[in-house]
């Protein structure tokens, strides 16, 4: 790995308690690039522009994936990963389905821990925050052809992050737009998948909804994913969530929760949701909680769903009678190393870096 630390650190401009999501960037980042069938060597470097033109491939043919993930700090001051292995495996599943070269294990952990170890300052400490991760890989050939691309690149940034939604929102249920369709792209974290959600999610903001719960592409029946989220609903008190699928993004987070549910003893159901099952449990009192899940906002808990032009209000929990935000509390401890890991997904970011 090639190392060239910055000169002038921007740490001290940095104020952990006024600060907005994905607007301030640590000192370095983490680029590697492939080409003649290979990748080259990681090279960590400051934080900073990079010389590209606008006939980049990437840009216009959609060849993109990412991730999202997080590093965290406890009192002690000990920074950890989070089930780093997860996102690994998950970037080369987008990179394959976008026909763009995987990484290996050692460019990918490798890269992502020394970026996390040579930039721990920004990691902030306190409830909610963390610094959030983002890997990606993307075309960087300079070619106007509709084809594959020769020339790519793998780079890692990362941004100081808190918690996400501070409020209850409100989704509007889908019945016209779809986040993906069978054969497409939607369990790749592919970066168009974002920009295709933009525009339904701007016209159910203008109705009144923070978020939608997208359905599916055939006969919007089915609960899929909430917004950026996978979802998750609670009837009485068992907890439902969709099946993984190609339309269906494997969260590491859904996956954390499922397994933190289960080991509580909730009853726990992985099977299709039914839209007209939802709204029946909301009228007839059953319907206790829809939350969805992700690593940006960990969990955000819906006061209301939107269906067939009518605003359907959600029970309004206690912290003590929710599973949404039990199940949040027991990962977030465990995460921060408040609680032991019975799991193994805590990783500890050593000082490697300190002797280089």
């Amino acid at each position: 790995m090639i190392i060239q630390k910055t000169e002038n650190s921007r740490i001290s401009t940095f104020d952990p308690n006024n600060f907005s999501f994905g607007g301030t960037f640590s000192d370095h980042m983490i680029i590697c690039e492939y080409e003649n069938g290979k990748w080259g060597e990681v090279k960590l470097v400051p934080y900073g522009p990079l010389l590209f033109t606008p006939a980049m491939m990437g840009v216009n043919y959609g060849q993109a994936c990412f991730e999202g993930m997080k590093a965290y700090k406890d009192k002690d001051g000990q920074v950890f990963l989070f089930r780093p292995e997860k996102n690994f495996e998950r970037i080369n599943t987008s990179a394959a389905r976008l026909a763009m070269p995987q990484v290996t294990e050692e460019i990918f952990l490798d890269g992502l821990k020394a970026l996390i170890d040579i930039d721990r300052e920004w990691v902030p400490q306190g409830e909610g925050n963390s610094l959030y991760i983002r890997p990606l890989i993307f075309a960087t050939e300079e070619a106007l052809k509709a084809r594959v691309a020769n020339k790519y690149m793998f780079a890692i940034v990362a941004t100081p992050a808190k918690m996400y939604y501070t409020e209850p929102v409100s989704v509007k249920i889908s019945d016209h737009y779809s986040r993906a369709a069978n054969g497409g792209v939607g369990s790749a974290k592919a970066a168009g998948n974002y920009a295709a959600s933009f525009y339904p999610t701007q016209l159910a903001i203008e109705e009144g909804y923070d978020q939608i719960i997208w359905t599916d592409d055939a006969t919007h029946e089915y609960f899929e994913e909430s917004g950026t989220m996978n979802v998750f609903v609670r009837i009485n008190d068992t907890i439902y969530t969709p099946p993984t699928s190609e339309k269906i993004l494997d969260g590491v987070t859904r996956d954390s929760f499922l397994q933190l549910a289960k080991r509580r003893g909730f009853e726990v159901k992985v099977e299709p949701i039914k839209v007209k099952d939802v709204v029946e449990a909301q009228k007839n009192g059953t319907l206790k909680e829809v939350w969805g899940v992700g690593t940006a906002v960990v969990t955000t808990v819906f006061q209301a769903l939107g269906y067939n032009g009518e605003k359907l209000e959600l029970p309004r929990l206690s912290d003590e009678e929710s599973f949404a935000v039990i199940l949040k509390n027991d990962l977030v401890d465990l995460q921060n190393n408040l609680t032991e890991d019975p799991f193994g997904w805590r990783v500890l970011v050593d000082h490697a870096l300190e002797t280089v």
